[in-house]
């Protein structure tokens, strides 16, 4: 806990930028406006004891990661207005009310798009939503309007009980000193009730309560801090780290915590600034097998993470120094297919454990990285697929790298190559991502011989270009289904698929040749083995 509740002024201010500048003037006169009309409970409306709080002016303060970003010189459309006496709702309501009038409008340079309609959003604890706010956007920002409030937890759920608060009670009940900052419009300064601006100044990630109380209360807490202090390269308080990976917080996050929130928190953490950094502080924390899991098994294998280090750093190292060619450059080609990568990077571990028993319809059970991710982050179903696709396709893949390693003549087959990519994308898409997938495995396996395992990729990787096979999947056919039945003269059956593969890996063959008269004598050739009739 910060070391004086009292000090409710730091000496600091923050300079707005000319849109922040208006819409402090236009919320400042409605509050105002507020106050000369009777104060918080000026109408009916307003006059219940959950909406308002009387007696008191109104105050306004922009709060949390707004007033922290301003500080770090981060501009931010985002900004969350906190209010004294009153909820969102009926500031909101009055906010509507002021600026029906022409006159107001024209002070204020309100133009026809400057503001947006009114949006209550409910209450949704499953998001974070612990307190019904109302938002809108102004000036071009996007503004929450919501009531200064404090929190009371019971034990077995996340969602406090809320009521009416003041900004110091507001601020303690916030995950961190740095989030826990108020900039006040009346008054123009920072407030700091916490110690956030000393700990701004040391990059430091403090709990404004004991930690230990703020984790089991809020668990998910720990990811945020996880978050933050990676995205902000701020270092975690020794204090709160040391409760983070405790078996009371880790408990409270089982039973506390949706499996969609903790996949929500880590979707931010990998794609931020600093993945690595991210899986770096859940690795140190021990709160792998807290995350990556499948918790409704009660016998889900807990895999070794010893290694695990070194994927991730690799995975870093290979992204820092991405050129033309390179194994970044070359299996990582979108923001998405990186924020997948770290995804993988993440999942390595679970990859060297044997697969769960085919199920009782005799399909293949999902593989177990999949498992992890499926329900410990509920990934979504393109990232599972990703998964599971090289997961199943990673004997293949080292095969075709074998013979490269080995110089063997299969590995000049332009088609065997082509073809084997073109699959492994119809089935589970991002084919590079399996490869890269391939790679982290690899490296985790031989954790001591990194350099040599990347060099041999790179040889595989830079074959493949060699063979122009990169773009495999997006080789157009010279033949489809329909001109082949014509050329066979034959009626449509299961043996379409398997024909169309032929004349694709002759095409493969013969790169450039634009006739298919070759692709289809080559199934002509074939045609009783295809079982065309």
């Amino acid at each position: 806990m910060a070391s004086s509740l009292t000090a409710a002024r730091a000496p600091r201010t923050i300079t707005l930028n000319d849109r922040e500048q208006q819409l402090k003037g236009l919320l400042v006169d409605v509050a105002r406006y507020i106050d000369d009309n009777g104060g918080a409970s000026s109408t009916a409306e307003e006059n219940d004891a959950t909406k308002t709080k009387t007696g008191e002016p109104v105050i306004l303060r922009w709060a949390g990661g707004w007033v922290r970003d301003k500080l770090l010189g981060i501009e931010s459309h985002d900004i969350d207005t906190a209010i004294n006496c009153m909820t969102g709702e009926a500031f909101a309501t009055h906010l509507s009310r002021y600026c029906e009038d022409e006159g107001r409008r024209q002070k204020h340079g309100i133009g026809p798009k400057d503001v947006g309609g009114l949006h209550k959003i409910a209450r949704n604890p499953d998001k974070s939503k612990h307190l019904e706010t109302t938002t809108t956007r102004l000036f071009g920002l996007d503004v929450d309007f919501v009531n200064l409030r404090k929190e009371t937890y019971t034990e077995d759920s996340r969602n406090p009980l809320m009521e009416f608060g003041t900004a110091e009670e507001d601020a303690l009940r916030r995950d961190a000193t740095v989030n826990a900052l108020f900039y006040n419009l009346q008054t123009g300064e920072v407030e700091d009730f916490t110690g956030g601006l000393p700990d701004m100044e040391g990059k430091l990630i403090r709990t404004p309560m004991e930690p230990l109380r703020t984790f089991t209360d809020d668990p998910l807490r720990v990811l945020r801090l996880v978050r933050f202090a990676s995205r902000l390269g701020f270092r975690i308080d020794p204090a709160a780290e040391a409760v983070m990976g405790d078996a009371r917080v880790v408990e409270a996050l089982r039973l506390k915590i949706s499996r969609e929130r903790v996949g929500i928190e880590l979707e931010k953490m990998l794609k931020g600034k600093n993945p690595c950094a991210s899986l770096r502080l859940i690795g140190r924390l021990q709160l792998y097998n807290v995350i990556f899991t499948d918790p409704s098994r009660n016998d889900m294998p807990i895999p070794d993470t010893h290694n695990w280090s070194v994927v991730y750093e690799c995975l870093d190292t290979l992204a820092r120094n991405q050129t033309p060619g390179s194994i970044y450059d070359a299996l990582v080609t979108s923001g998405e297919a990186k924020y997948y990568a770290w995804n993988l990077a993440a999942i390595t571990p679970w990859a060297p454990l044997p697969d769960d028993p085919p199920l009782k319809n005799g399909k293949p059970a999902l593989p177990l990285p999949t498992q992890a991710a499926r329900e410990g982050i509920k990934a979504p179903n393109k990232l599972s697929d990703i998964i599971t696709a090289g997961h199943r396709h990673q004997s293949r893949i080292l095969e075709l790298k074998s013979y490269v390693d080995q110089g063997h003549p299969n590995m000049n087959q332009r088609d065997r190559y082509g073809m084997a990519i073109r699959e492994w994308d119809a089935r589970g898409g991002h084919w590079r991502l399996q490869v890269l997938y391939c790679i982290l495995v690899d490296v985790q396996l031989r954790a001591n011989a990194v350099e040599d395992v990347l060099k041999e990729w790179q040889r595989f990787l830079d074959h493949l270009v060699g063979l122009d096979v990169m773009d495999a999947p997006s080789i157009k056919r010279l033949v489809d289904g329909n001109l082949m039945r014509q050329a066979l003269g034959a009626k449509g059956g299961k043996w379409i698929g398997p024909a169309l593969d032929v004349a694709m890996a002759w095409q493969l063959r013969n790169p450039g040749v634009t006739d298919y008269t070759g692709a289809v004598e080559e199934v002509k050739a074939r045609k009783q083995e295809l079982g065309i009739p």
